[in-house]
């Protein structure tokens, strides 16, 4: 029987400030006797899809969401003033608040950044549909009016907020958070306001890591983004704040004043029924000459490609194009090579230099025909089905290489020509290596440069904590003999491998055949590695 579900949860994509990485935070949930939960990262959607997936498989019913940052006033305003802002909790409850959600989440990084990326009551006006909101926490508006005494105030904005997503859309948020003097008295309001005007509530816990016992590594992480340390007492801490995946025991017991809060957390899971199209391909329309479609287009290209590399056609040569023609018009991928057949061509032509191809498309002699790939697949007896298998239907894998100094004309070239919208690179993440764990937690913790240093240089290159500390009997030594040093590694193994940095990818360009900000969020190239 399900008892309670967690609706408001960060995981280690809340970028140095939540812990949580998402395999061991769906299996602490199922542990812990949970078929359904949330993900509510900080002004970002980087982990959904993980959390999707990862949660499907293990038979959890995940919950997308995302705790904004909403701005003060309008969220063009980009004055010293304007660095506050408050936190809302938005789920999505279908695929159109879905769909609203990423809208919210691009223009908030868009338009909105300002330190956070930060959306506005204008934005949630408009892309309100299909959207659940919970209050947030102590950093709401609703609850910081409270603190502030404003209680006339605090009411008027939780009307006016239930009346932008709508009468059952709107939930006050309740919180058990020791640390935070105020918050029963904020409950206790929230509770006033939810009576009076009947507006629902619904118990969250703010979770940032799993178990009571990874606090202080929680601290150690908030210390690496806010470049403090445990000797500062001025720091951002959430030290008491009981910040973790409590089981649903514990939830009900916290607010056994508050029944309906706890009951509403299951209603509202059971409304969120968003399902993700994933694996469908997206390719944009490859516009042939007037006359010919995408496959007949693509032999007439692959057959002169045979008088310029063969001089002419063999039986060999035949029956290999017609075969992989057939493959290719049958799994729909002829739009694809001639996307990439038309851009190679176009930097070839300005001189721009391109790899001879290599992986699996080389064995294709269609990519060779093309001049995608300068090599030939039947001089070196290279197999197709290494590259397209109509036995395993997955989109074809060219791998190319571009000059460094002139790749970002092929891709400005590629956006004016499907669409500006249509196109974007893609995110990558920088994460907590070994021996920069060590590094940074050891700073945190105020220890000097050489001892840190000295243990980092201990552990092997492409090792992690736990290999390393089997691996190096020196290390292991003083693992077991040196309580700093076990402190150190402890904490360490705890936030390695945590997202530290959003960052641009290397080479990965999406384009796709609609507006991106319809399918995916988008944001601007990070600039700050450390937090955004």
């Amino acid at each position: 029987m399900k008892k309670f579900v967690h609706l408001h949860v960060h995981s280690h994509y809340s970028l140095l400030d939540g812990l949580s990485k998402i395999p061991e935070l769906l299996d602490y949930t199922k542990e812990l006797g949970m078929d359904s939960i949330a993900l509510t990262d900080h002004g970002n959607l980087y982990g959904l899809i993980e959390f999707y997936q990862e949660a499907k498989k293990r038979g959890i019913h995940p919950i997308l969401g995302c705790e904004v940052y909403v701005a003060r006033g309008s969220r063009h305003q980009k004055q010293v003033d304007d660095k506050g802002n408050y936190h809302l909790t938005l789920l999505a409850e279908n695929e159109t608040g879905y769909r609203n959600l990423v809208k919210l989440v691009t223009k908030a990084h868009l338009e909105g950044f300002y330190y956070k990326p930060r959306v506005d009551q204008e934005l949630l006006q408009q892309y309100h549909q299909g959207l659940i909101a919970l209050s947030g926490c102590a950093q709401g508006k609703i609850p910081q009016l409270i603190r502030g005494g404003r209680l006339e105030e605090a009411e008027v904005e939780a009307l006016n907020s239930q009346k932008i997503f709508g009468p059952g859309n709107f939930f006050l948020e309740i919180q058990h958070c020791p640390s935070l003097e105020a918050q029963p008295e904020i409950n206790r309001q929230l509770s006033i306001i939810s009576q009076k005007n009947n507006i629902p509530l619904v118990a969250t816990n703010d979770v940032h890591y799993l178990r009571p016992e990874d606090e202080e590594a929680q601290e150690i992480l908030l210390m690496i983004n806010t470049h403090t340390n445990i000797e500062n007492s001025d720091r951002m801490t959430m030290a008491g704040s009981d910040s973790y995946l409590a089981s649903p025991e514990e939830m009900i017991e916290t607010f056994k004043e508050y029944p309906e809060a706890i009951a509403n957390t299951l209603k509202i899971a059971e409304r969120c029924q968003t399902d993700l199209e994933l694996g469908h391909i997206r390719l944009p329309r490859f516009d042939p000459p007037q006359g010919e479609d995408e496959n007949s287009y693509l032999k007439k290209l692959c057959q002169e490609g045979i008088q310029l590399k063969y001089g002419k056609e063999n039986k060999e040569i035949r029956e290999r194009l017609e075969y992989e023609l057939s493959v290719i018009q049958k799994m729909g991928f002829s739009s694809y090579f001639l996307i990439v057949y038309d851009f190679i061509k176009w930097a070839k032509e300005k001189h721009i230099v391109v790899g001879p191809g290599r992986g699996s498309a080389p064995g294709s002699i269609v990519s060779y025909l093309l001049d995608i790939t300068t090599i030939d697949p039947l001089k070196h007896h290279l197999l197709f089905e290494r590259f397209l298998n109509p036995e395993r239907i997955s989109m074809p894998d060219i791998d190319i290489d571009f000059a460094d100094k002139r790749r970002d004309e092929v891709i400005e070239y590629v956006a004016n020509k499907y669409g500006r919208d249509h196109v974007a690179q893609i995110i990558t993440f920088g994460t907590m290596a070994a021996r920069g764990s060590i590094r940074d937690v050891g700073r945190a913790l105020g220890y000097s440069y050489s001892f840190c240093d000295q243990i980092a240089k201990a552990i092997p290159f492409n090792m992690n904590l736990s290999q390393a500390l089997t691996a190096v009997k020196e290390l292991k030594s003083q693992y077991e003999s040196d309580e700093k040093v076990r402190r150190l590694i402890d904490l360490a193994q705890k936030i390695e491998g945590t997202a530290r940095h959003a960052s641009t990818h290397a080479c990965g360009v999406v384009v796709a055949d609609q507006p991106l900000v319809e399918i995916v969020p988008l944001q601007l190239a990070p600039q700050n590695k450390e937090s955004i």
